[in-house]
């Protein structure tokens, strides 16, 4: 396995949710150069399925680009909070709806080309309703989406964030196994 040894680091930038280091890097060929690397906590992503078989997706505009998005509920793992913990209030602060099963399904990197984020997909089902509010999920509105519809919205660009996309693939493709 060809690697690249890191040489020096430097943090270049500290914020709440995000750090930016610059890495120097010598390759395996021994050329040195720099990696931008955008250093985010692991994240929880969330299939969450109601008695009626439909897929709690939420709406919420995005800064970065500038648009409403349709997303599977998703947020940050807490500093000592287990990932399942993270699921649950995830899911009620985003949708209002406490699972009764959490099962994971997998996990992957948002963006490991230059960000550490790793997500863990997990299946949330057996919802009951139980709304905690967050002061940053007002403006996050609630979608059912039956599960037959997911594939068409994925390719029509309905759903269009890397994190929902894989997530959704990964639950479509597991549910054939069942």
């Amino acid at each position: 396995m060809a690697e690249e040894k890191t040489l020096s680091s430097q943090l270049v930038y500290d914020g709440r949710a995000v750090k930016l280091r610059v890495d120097t890097v010598q390759m395996p060929n021994g050329r040195e150069t720099t990696r931008e690397i955008v250093e985010h906590a692991n994240c929880v992503a969330i299939i969450a399925i109601d008695a009626n078989d439909n897929v709690l997706l939420v709406k919420q505009f995005r800064k970065s680009v500038e648009k409403e998005l349709l997303e599977i509920p998703a947020g940050g793992i807490d500093p000592e909070e287990d990932p399942v913990a993270a699921v649950r209030r995830e899911l009620q602060e985003e949708t209002g709806y406490l699972p009764r099963k959490v099962e994971r399904l997998g996990g992957f990197y948002s963006t490991p080309g230059y960000c550490t984020e790793y997500l863990y997909l997990y299946l949330a089902t057996d919802l009951v309703p139980s709304p905690l509010h967050a002061e940053d999920t007002g403006s996050i509105r609630l979608s059912r989406v039956p599960i037959s519809q997911i594939s068409s919205l994925i390719t029509s660009g309905s759903i269009c964030d890397a994190k929902s996309i894989a997530g959704l693939l990964i639950f479509l493709e597991s549910r054939k196994g069942r």
